[in-house]
């Protein structure tokens, strides 16, 4: 009788912790759901908002010396960069140095026949910028000077939230994820995708999506990232 019940006792206990872990697995998995991804936009957004121009312009200068003198930095010839808006940390410093050195600088601009994916443009400082759909800044379409995603060797990539794991959490338009997502499918490596941000954009876990592109490595302006 006492085996009986210390074996149906086991039974129970397994089969209760079973349960427990299925629930809380199954609340991680829904933790992330649209509205929560929204919500955490939202005050990382506002965190980043609230940086004074004199802490972005030195997460600026952090950000810069700790790329600047990268063996990968220095050896692309094709890196795609971005114009910082919306407290975004800005890698002009970085822009200016590769054009200096002869590199070939591009910008994104929203695909004119796609408008869900983006193009790359070679850009110099001082060329012509227009506003796009969202309000951004992009260089004017020049013809000869596009170049598509594939032929970069960096892309340096904006990001509202990002974790240790060097999952990213970009606006929610899904530009970069559909523009790099024939790494992905083609199994590359190329081009290196380099998530940009400041420290105060980390949060401790963000789940992956099924069509989500990870960073090769996220750099803020006090620490390094890989997976």
């Amino acid at each position: 009788m006492y085996r009986w019940r210390h074996h149906l006792n086991l039974g129970f206990r397994t089969i209760l912790i079973a349960v427990l872990w299925v629930t809380s697995n199954s609340r991680l998995s829904h933790a992330m759901n649209p509205q929560t991804r929204s919500s955490l936009r939202t005050s990382l957004r506002q965190s980043r908002s609230q940086l004074s121009p004199a802490q972005q312009d030195h997460a600026a200068m952090q950000l810069y010396h700790r790329i600047s003198g990268q063996r990968y930095f220095r050896k692309a010839k094709r890196i795609a960069f971005y114009l910082a808006s919306d407290g975004e940390i800005d890698p002009s410093l970085l822009l200016a140095a590769a054009e200096a050195r002869g590199q070939h600088c591009y910008l994104p601009l929203l695909h004119p026949f796609r408008p869900e994916r983006m193009l790359f443009l070679r850009y110099r400082q001082g060329d012509p910028l227009l506003r796009h759909r969202w309000g951004m800044w992009q260089p004017a379409l020049r013809p000869g000077a596009l170049v598509h995603a594939r032929a970069l060797d960096i892309a340096f990539v904006p990001l509202v939230g990002f974790d240790s794991a060097c999952n990213r959490l970009g606006m929610g338009k899904g530009f970069y994820d559909r523009t790099f997502s024939f790494r992905a499918r083609a199994g590359r490596r190329s081009p290196k995708l380099i998530g940009l941000a400041h420290e105060c954009q980390r949060v401790e876990r963000l789940e992956s999506q099924a069509w989500d592109v990870r960073m090769d490595k996220i750099v803020s302006d006090k620490a390094n990232y890989q997976p």
